[in-house]
């Protein structure tokens, strides 16, 4: 087996994951406290109460303090919509298997004294800065300091900070920009102890697997490290990550220490900062104890190879099952081009405008159609491939949206369409961002204020990040907690735009989203997407002709740009069916058949919007045959009518046996 050096690599990067922490620093240099006064939140916790009428039950201790500990998860659960059956961190967990090991006192008041004399004289520094005046002066010093402080803690705390640099609810802007830099830029561990935890996984020498592996790290972080090989079977090039040596005893430590601490500052963060600590640490630990199992990442893979099989503009890896275990991970090596280097994708002849319009669509595919999406999609992790395509690696911190979690996400897309700024703000609360009970009015003229001053300056001016400036504002202002996943997707879109501004400064990201959008508003045959269609399309009570039109304008947009990718052209993708090829040839053409053939049978069985419908017809006193005709231009090259009738006339038995059910019904009602 040789040796080989960095020069092999080029400049294909690869990084761990971040996920969502809090740590308590308390000072004002650091943290913004948030003016809670403004809002009367009830909160509840019958865990730590556990009586009723007054009346404690008779309960052993170890069940109190499990049903106490175990409150924070229960509402994780509840705002997900997620069942996790086989749960790998629980704060149960955590502390037996840390009391369970020996000389495990010693080893947590050591590394409990190493903490809070590290943290301990951080914090005296920030109290003397303010003091003495000069905090805003010394900010960008401290941050770094920061920074410095936990690369030394650790890996847990080097992960910490990483989550910290996406949390503007509990850390302010300039230390999030330090923390950044955790993202990729950890020092590695020794080839020597690495190669051996590689060939323990394996069962078998190096040698006997991979003919070649680089002699340095491609990268590495705070969970592990990346290197490149080449398979002795079948010459191929792999990725191997492989996971820093003892570090699960070590995150089992941290961790149980994180929870004992925001126990006992969980009263101070409720008051202070309007976020239940003990919530946000299970949060943190939860994701951190999967991506520590590799076979999970391994799955996540497959998860995602699954989601784009029929998609030939997305490049997955493919992972080698049989070679990976808890500690190593080897998976098919993406040659691309990093997102950050303008020049070399220009040089490499690949058209920008249609990779980023493949990448937005991808993202939003992940976000709103599968429910599972990249919670790390910085530049080291997404590559321009040659031919058109956009490639994902890393796959350990990836997040689940329930169904629920997704259609309120685009009922808020709906409501801020239609601007209905009080379910806007009850949105909010539905997606756990306050906690049931808050009064949603002081957040309604915040949020008309945010949306019309950034939505009224066009889809050419808007951009994610002035929003999400504009709303940490609101985040300090008032009790909102940004839930875990929903962090990680205000990250990723934020990513992925800067992704998108590197690539091309006058990106419009929206300009993008939106035609993806009013696609997949127009095209899915989802019940739930068809009753937020018809939203969009009813304004109180009123159909909008203008929409609908701007709705086919924008999702024929969407086709466009999407079919003119190179990646869709002349050449034969092998791991397309023939059904998912005839997929995608339909997805050259905006393909409304369905969604005629639902609104013919809705016009037919709903007695409400068959009203709504002829009162748009004729409204003020006078037919709308003109909107019918612009509607019907707009569509005359993309609809095939004999087809659609035919369709139509397929499905009438079904239409006319739910027409005579609903009029049975009607008259048993009477009756």
């Amino acid at each position: 087996m040789n040796l080989i050096h960095t020069n092999y690599v080029n400049t294909v990067p690869f990084s761990t994951n971040r996920t969502n922490y809090h740590v308590y620093v308390p000072s004002q240099t650091l943290l913004r406290k948030k003016k809670s006064k403004h809002l009367q939140v009830r909160l509840s916790n019958s865990a730590a109460d556990g009586s009723v009428n007054g009346t404690v039950p008779r309960r052993s201790l170890a069940a109190l303090q499990s049903a106490k500990s175990s409150s924070a998860l229960e509402q994780l659960d509840i705002e997900r919509g997620v069942c996790v059956p086989f749960r790998k961190y629980s704060p149960e967990t955590v502390r037996n298997k840390v009391l369970e090991s020996r000389g495990a006192i010693f080893s947590l008041i050591s590394r409990g004294v190493e903490i809070v004399w590290s943290l301990g004289l951080y914090w005296s520094a920030l109290v003397y800065d303010f003091l003495v005046g000069r905090d805003e002066e010394v900010v960008p010093f401290r941050a770094r300091q920061l920074r410095n402080l936990l690369c030394d803690l650790g890996p847990s705390f080097v992960k910490a900070g990483q989550v910290l640099a996406n949390r503007p609810d509990i850390i302010r802007e300039d230390y999030m920009n330090e923390l950044c830099i955790l993202q990729d830029d950890v020092p590695p561990f020794p080839n020597q102890v690495a190669f051996k935890i590689i060939e323990e996984e394996l069962g078998q020498p190096l040698e006997a697997v991979f003919s070649k592996i680089s002699s340095r790290t491609i990268a590495a972080a705070s969970l592990g490290q990346v290197y490149r090989a080449t398979l002795r079977e079948s010459g191929e090039d792999v990725a191997i990550k492989v996971q820093r040596p003892q570090i699960e005893p070590i995150i089992y430590r941290d961790l149980f220490l994180f929870r004992n601490l925001a126990s006992v500052l969980n009263g101070i963060s409720l008051q202070k900062l309007g976020c239940n600590a003990e919530l946000i640490v299970d949060e943190f630990g939860e994701k951190l104890l999967e991506e520590l199992d590799y076979t999970l990442e391994a799955r996540n893979i497959e998860d995602f190879l699954e989601n784009f099989k029929n998609d030939p503009t997305v490049k997955i890896p493919r992972v080698y099952k049989k070679l990976c275990g808890s500690r190593v991970l080897v998976m098919e090596w993406i040659d691309g081009i990093r997102c950050t280097d303008p020049q070399a994708i220009k040089e490499g002849g690949i058209d920008v405008n249609g990779f980023l319009t493949v990448g937005v669509s991808a993202a939003l595919r992940q976000l709103l159609e599968f429910g599972l999406f990249h919670g790390d999609p910085h530049p080291g992790n997404i590559f321009a491939m040659r031919d058109g395509r956009i490639a994902y690696v890393d796959f350990g911190n990836v997040a689940v949206l329930s169904q629920q979690n997704k259609q309120i996400l685009i009922d808020a897309v709906v409501h801020a369409v239609n601007e209905d700024y009080v379910e806007m703000a009850n949105d909010f609360t539905r997606l756990g961002f306050l906690a049931p009970g808050t009064d949603v009015s002081p957040i309604i003229p915040a949020l008309e204020a945010i949306w019309q001053n950034s939505a009224g300056k066009g889809v050419s001016d808007f951009n994610f990040r002035s929003v999400t400036g504009k709303f940490n504002q609101l985040v300090y202002n008032y009790p909102i907690r940004i839930p875990e996943r929903f962090s990680l997707v205000i990250r990723s879109l934020l990513t992925q735009e800067g992704i998108c501004f590197t690539l091309k400064p006058d990106f419009k990201f929206l300009e993008v989203a939106y035609p993806y959008v009013a696609k997949r508003l127009l095209t899915d045959p989802n019940p739930a997407l068809r009753e937020r269609l018809i939203q969009v399309l009813f304004k109180d009570g009123i159909f909008q002709w203008k929409r609908l039109e701007n709705l086919i304008v924008l999702a024929k947009e969407n086709v466009t740009k999407m079919s003119s990718n190179p990646a869709l052209q002349v050449k034969e993708i092998p791991s397309l069916n023939r059904q998912g090829s005839r997929d995608w040839r339909v997805q050259r053409k905006l393909d409304l058949t369905d969604t005629i053939k639902d609104g013919a049978r809705l016009f037919l069985i709903d007695e409400g919007i068959r009203r709504q419908l002829l009162l748009a017809l004729t409204e003020d006193s006078k037919l709308h045959i003109q909107e019918l005709v612009d509607v019907y231009r707009l569509l005359e090259n993309d609809i095939d009518v004999p087809s659609v009738a035919l369709e139509v006339a397929r499905d009438f038995p079904t239409v006319v046996r739910d027409l005579m059910l609903s009029w049975s019904e009607s008259i048993l009602a009477d009756r």
